[in-house]
């Protein structure tokens, strides 16, 4: 995630954002609908929310807008997205669709009217979040949480169950036809009749006449005057464009799944940001080495001056970003991501003329396909403009073992810098940057590179101070021969690369290619400069965190220090299985019963994982019933984490100790601790549960009362998701029985709610405990 700065976003923010997915090729079929097929509704239901959405992103807003544009904004539902996840992952279920379509823009008028040529669509039979919604309500709303799949007949009923399984609801709205046209009926109206062949003119033909206008002369790639390097490079470094955005960062969950490959802040001190996204594939069992690679590129400041040179660099620092993660950039694929004004004259639609022409020449000459995208033209709030916006997503796959990752890793190692030259109209040369990909790539393959980071917006300076704040490694770079004025100068497609002392020589004979100096210290020399990494690290992080502050202020109370003790005792284990079943109730809301389940696979047990469907009461009834038999033939239970019920109302973990304060769960719960000696788990919602239900810390069902101990917001106020270090103090409990005391442990947390919270007493009766 990140944000870009420029006036014209004052009004209309960009913030930079993406998810990927990936399927087993054999879960997709590729069929066309055919007469008798019927199209299937699965998902939320349908409300009044998100209508017009579509034509509302492309329409200029003003002061008045935030009054009348609320119905355009869609109500996400991020449960139910999720059990639409989990459904699409079973290959009987994708087996059987043979199209299908999600209701954003245009709602179900698109999502089931794009699926095939002839189709009648009864809206009456459309599920409703609430009555009175007319027809024209119900065909236009838009949501993410709702898809549109073609069925034949024969194999709807069997889909829909599926989908019950998922706790999900599923609905026939509409069957295909011959009749090539798209019919809409209401109420027994035919409310739409289109002729299919119409539609596939797209309506009207328009013409445009744009005029694209030369960039200044003097231009975006004029090297600065140097004056005073030292206040240069913390200005740099403070830039809105530059400086750290790590307290955004971390709003965001960088590890679900456990598939994340590249955290989004590298080193030791998680301090050297991550040129993109690298993640294993979502496999069900066992282990992969494939994965994912995704980066993107783009400039505000370089697409205002030119619009194509901003889309050429876009597309260019997207790639550059895929190789110095290790990816093989000639396997990737782009995605575009446009963003303009309101197009009012020749030369405002010049701009996206300009812009789309820049990335057609990067397509081109690099030999690399964009699929899909996404434009907008309603960057325009009164007479205020976005700067003519289109960024770059690149996406290959690759293996995650060779990954690389962007802060400097040894003192004494070198630092290289593979340059980019450009001609006399800025344009990239980009033979020399295929060939600097190439090589690159087949040094990573053979364990040669220790780090590499795509030059950014600041230059070489305030890229190689990012890649030094990782792990608090310096660099001497008065060994090197970059001029000056280029530390600080514009260098998209350029790729810093820190490598062993030895092949330094060697790297050096590729074109373009110089040494740049020499890792170690806690300083970064330039000519007669000397500036500590500790005054840049400040510049760099000062100037957003009063708006995403990393850290909490004014914190109050002592932190208690717990002493290290060896246990005196020994468990003994009652029963005499070697393979323990483990049940992974899985409540709406949970998202991690996947990866707990694989890793308690990976140790060797049985893992039963079960959704719970609440539909309605009768399934509610059937659930419990069915977890408590599940319950009885497990040896341990894991409660995983999540965000149950949206973490809504009063915290997390609410919903699901209220189901297992039932009556049967409960005895059932009981025979298994206390009877069969069992165990239980429960990490983040899954804990928070258990501190509700009394489990933890007392062993046993309590009620809650205001006094017990509890979890609660985290002190800065907001989500968290990076790595912290764990001590072991206690091995009391099973889970810790094979560590050691004063063991430490580097661990990924994401939550809002990690704060454990208890009275001096109870927490003094805890510590004596040895818990």
């Amino acid at each position: 995630v990140k944000e870009y700065y420029h006036p014209g976003f004052m009004a209309k923010r960009m913030e930079i954002g993406a998810v990927i997915a990936a399927a087993p090729e054999n879960h997709v079929i590729r069929e066309r609908p055919q007469a008798g097929d019927v199209v299937i509704l699965v998902g939320g239901r349908t409300g009044r929310d998100g209508m017009g959405g579509a034509t509302g992103s492309s329409k200029e807003l003003n002061t008045e807008s935030i009054e009348t544009c609320g119905a355009e904004v869609q109500k996400g539902n991020p449960l139910t997205e999720r059990k639409i996840q989990c459904l699409f992952r079973r290959g009987e279920v994708t087996r059987l669709i043979k199209r299908c379509n999600d209701f954003g823009a245009g709602g179900v008028s698109v999502a089931a009217g794009e699926l095939t040529d002839g189709l009648s669509i009864n809206l009456d039979s459309m599920p409703k979040k609430y009555e009175g919604l007319d027809g024209t309500e119900l065909a236009i709303s838009e949501s993410q949480e709702r898809m549109a799949v073609v069925v034949r007949k024969e194999d709807a009923d069997r889909f829909i169950s599926y989908a019950a399984e998922e706790n999900l609801e599923a609905t026939v709205i509409a069957d295909v036809n011959d009749s090539g046209r798209l019919v809409m009926t209401w109420r027994g109206d035919r409310i739409v009749d289109i002729s299919r062949a119409f539609l596939n003119t797209n309506g009207a033909s328009q013409r445009k006449d744009v005029y694209i206008a030369k960039p200044d002369e003097e231009g975006f790639f004029v090297r600065p005057e140097i004056k005073d390097i030292r206040a240069m490079w913390l200005e740099a470094m403070g830039d809105l464009n530059n400086a750290s955005q790590q307290g955004l960062a971390e709003r965001f969950d960088s590890t679900v799944g456990a598939g994340t490959v590249l955290m989004p802040f590298g080193g030791r001190y998680q301090k050297t940001p991550a040129d993109g996204m690298a993640a294993k594939f979502p496999v069900r069992r066992g282990q992969t080495d494939s994965a994912s690679f995704m980066a993107h590129g783009f400039d505000p400041d370089l697409a205002e001056w030119s619009p194509f040179h901003g889309a050429v660099y876009a597309v260019l620092l997207s790639v550059t970003r895929l190789v110095a993660m290790g990816a093989d950039w000639r396997r990737a694929y782009l995605t575009l991501q446009e963003y303009f004004e309101k197009l009012t004259d020749r030369t405002s639609w010049g701009k996206p003329a300009a812009a789309l022409l820049g990335a057609f020449h990067m397509q081109a000459a690099l030999g690399l396909g964009a699929i899909g995208g996404k434009d907008s033209m309603s960057g325009t709030f009164n007479d205020l403009h976005v700067p003519p916006t289109l960024v770059s997503f690149a996406v290959a796959p690759g293996k995650a073992s060779e990954a690389v990752s962007q802060e400097l890793k040894q003192a004494g190692n070198t630092l290289m810098l593979f340059g980019m030259p450009k001609d006399e109209t800025g344009m990239p040369n980009l033979d020399v940057f295929k060939l600097h990909a190439d090589f690159l790539y087949q040094e990573v393959k053979k364990g040669n590179i220790a780090a590499m980071k795509a030059v950014g917006h600041g230059g070489v300076a305030v890229t190689a101070a990012e890649m030094a704040f990782g792990n608090k490694l310096g660099v001497d770079f008065t060994t090197g021969t970059l001029p000056l004025p280029k530390y600080f100068g514009n260098f998209y497609g350029a790729i810093i690369v820190e490598t062993a002392p030895e092949l330094a020589e060697e790297y050096a004979k590729q074109p373009h290619t110089r040494i740049l100096g020499t890792i170690g210290g806690d300083v970064m020399k330039v000519a007669d400069t000397e500036i500590s990494l500790e005054d840049l690290l400040c510049a760099y992080e000062k100037t957003l965190d009063p708006i995403f502050p990393r850290r909490a202020e004014n914190l109050t109370g002592t932190i208690p220090v717990i002493a290290e003790t060896e246990p005196k005792f020994r468990f003994a284990v009652k029963t005499a299985i070697t393979r323990p079943k483990v049940f992974i109730p899985t409540m709406p809301g949970t998202n991690c019963e996947v990866d707990s389940a694989r890793a308690f696979e990976r140790a060797g047990a049985d893992t039963d994982i079960f959704i719970m469907r609440n539909r309605d009461a009768a399934e509610l009834k059937e659930s419990v019933e069915e977890m408590a038999r599940r319950i009885s033939r497990s040896q341990i239970v894991m409660f995983p984490g999540g965000f149950s019920v949206g973490d809504e109302p009063d915290g997390s973990g609410k919903f699901i100790a209220a189901v297992f304060r039932n009556a049967k769960l409960m005895e059932a719960m009981e025979e298994l601790l206390h009877i069969r000696d069992g165990l239980v788990l429960g990490i983040c919602n899954g804990f928070q549960a258990l501190i509700k239900l009394g489990l933890v810390p007392y062993g046993e069902f309590k009620p809650l009362t205001e006094e017990a101990p509890t979890l609660t917001f985290n002190t800065i106020g907001r989500h968290l998701s990076h790595y912290v270090t764990t001590k072991v103090v206690s091995t009391k409990s099973p889970w810790l029985s094979l560590c050691r005391p004063g063991d430490l442990h580097s661990i990924p947390i994401s939550h809002g709610e990690g704060r454990f919270i208890a009275s001096d007493e109870q927490i003094r009766a805890l510590i004596a405990n040895g818990q």
